[in-house]
């Protein structure tokens, strides 16, 4: 697989009673295949992972791996504190025939990097899929440093890329620098993007591509291509609305924002709660600015 360009951090679509949105997911999926995405990475935070069934799971990639039909990679979130329970989710989507997997540094635990790296290695020794680490510190707690990754990437050739979130540039680039020929760096956050880029990253996992699929992909294609006259530009037109996706915490406003623009329910599940009105109004005006509403 090759890791680079806009991959897509999905929301998970509720019905009015809170049950899985199985068509409204596959229009969200068929959307980002018009668009010139990447790749499809669900059940990620975005996608509200910990709060999924296990039935759910296996219907949201399934559903995912249908409407893509190979025509792109889809990427399957293994989140878990559990290194055992992260090894059963890396089989299970597997067995559905993702084609590579996002494994989350456990959260809550907080391992020592010593327990971090046996944590990525022992997933990756059971699965034949190439690994997307994901660093996430600010909702895990824990930072997986250059150092620790660099080792893991280096003992585990299955590790094919980082979703990197720890919102240091010094440490992209530490990363980058020292990386095995091959080995991705994605950015974890959409504002940083094109400035990890700028130092070596190959993309995006984004957030903002849920909504504005079209023009995240044309900003990294741009870079990837050295259009940095454009890039530059899609990457200022988009950050009002990337810090308004932002305003509470990730997936509310990117559900309420889908909501206003008519594309699935906006409801995320408890403990989330619906986008205050007060930010709805600052993320409406952002969508219309953004010629979205």
């Amino acid at each position: 697989m090759i890791f680079s360009g806009s991959f897509v951090a999905l929301v998970t679509p509720f019905d009015k009673s809170g049950a899985l949105d199985e068509e409204a997911l596959r229009r969200l999926v068929r959307g980002q295949l018009r668009a010139g995405t990447s790749g499809l990475v669900p059940c990620g935070s975005t996608g509200e992972a910990a709060t999924l069934t296990a039935e759910e799971y296996r219907r949201i990639v399934t559903i995912t791996l249908e409407e893509s039909q190979g025509d792109l990679p889809v990427v399957a979130g293994v989140g878990s504190n559990a290194t055992a329970k992260a090894i059963e989710l890396a089989h299970e989507a597997e067995r559905l025939g993702a084609d590579a997997l996002l494994v989350l540094a456990p959260y809550y635990n907080k391992p020592t990097q010593e327990g971090l790296y046996l944590h990525f290695r022992a997933v990756a020794e059971s699965t034949r899929l190439p690994i997307v680490a994901y660093n996430i510190p600010g909702r895990t707690a824990v930072n997986l440093l250059p150092k620790t990754l660099l080792r893991l990437a280096a003992d585990c050739p299955s590790l094919a890329a980082v979703k990197e979130a720890s919102g240091s540039l010094d440490q992209v680039s530490e990363i980058v620098s020292g990386a095995p020929r091959g080995f991705a760096v994605l950015s974890g956050d959409d504002s940083l993007t094109v400035p990890m880029m700028a130092v070596g990253a190959a993309g995006v996992i984004s957030v903002v591509a849920n909504i504005a699929p079209r023009q995240t992909a044309a900003m990294c294609a741009a870079f990837a291509q050295g259009d940095l006259k454009k890039a530059r530009s899609l990457h200022h037109k988009l950050f009002p609305l990337i810090k308004a996706l932002f305003v509470e915490t990730n997936p509310i406003p990117v559900k309420a924002a889908l909501e206003m623009m008519g594309l699935c329910r906006g409801i995320p599940r408890l403990p989330l709660t619906a986008m205050t009105e007060e930010n709805r109004s600052v993320l409406r005006r952002e969508l219309k600015a953004f010629g979205l509403l």
